[in-house]
């Protein structure tokens, strides 16, 4: 009898545990028919899609711009009792608009927006140099796999 039902985790316990993690690992279709597998810093917007950003001219962008299916895992665990994840598909969107960018990566890399509004204004004008060599990756999933084994509480 599948136990799937049992691990899934609804959407707020994925929501939840998105919030806690800073990488997630984006698999895009590579130009010779591999995946190409890298660890990305991400945030979740408001539309509770996960976004990224990273250099234009990276493989990854070049992957997706080819071929925007990829595949995002972010899981936990060394012990199958502890084993806990989330894996979204779905069609990756390139955005060059740099405000958008700057946000991302203020809240993927640099950990949020400050409270001081002097603090907030450097940080973005920092984060604007590096802005303008990048994209911002956004995937809305169109499914997503997640399972928990805990919920299992200890049968195995």
């Amino acid at each position: 009898m599948s136990r799937r039902d049992q691990i899934r985790l609804t959407d707020d316990e994925i929501r939840d545990y998105l919030s806690g993690k800073k990488t997630v690992i984006l698999t895009s279709n590579g130009p010779d028919g591999f995946p190409h597998t890298m660890p990305m810093w991400f945030s979740v917007d408001d539309e509770g899609a996960i976004c990224m950003t990273t250099f234009a001219k990276s493989q990854k962008v070049k992957n997706l711009q080819r071929d925007p299916r990829c595949t995002l895992l972010a899981e936990s665990g060394v012990e199958y009792q502890e084993l806990k994840g989330v894996v979204m598909y779905g069609n990756a969107e390139i955005i060059e608009e740099q405000d958008r960018i700057v946000d991302t990566l203020m809240t993927a890399s640099a950990g949020g927006v400050p409270d001081d509004p002097e603090q907030e204004k450097a940080l973005r004008a920092n984060m604007a140099r590096t802005a303008s060599k990048r994209v911002l990756i956004r995937l809305r999933p169109d499914r997503v796999v997640s399972w928990d084994h805990a919920k299992l509480g200890g049968v195995y």
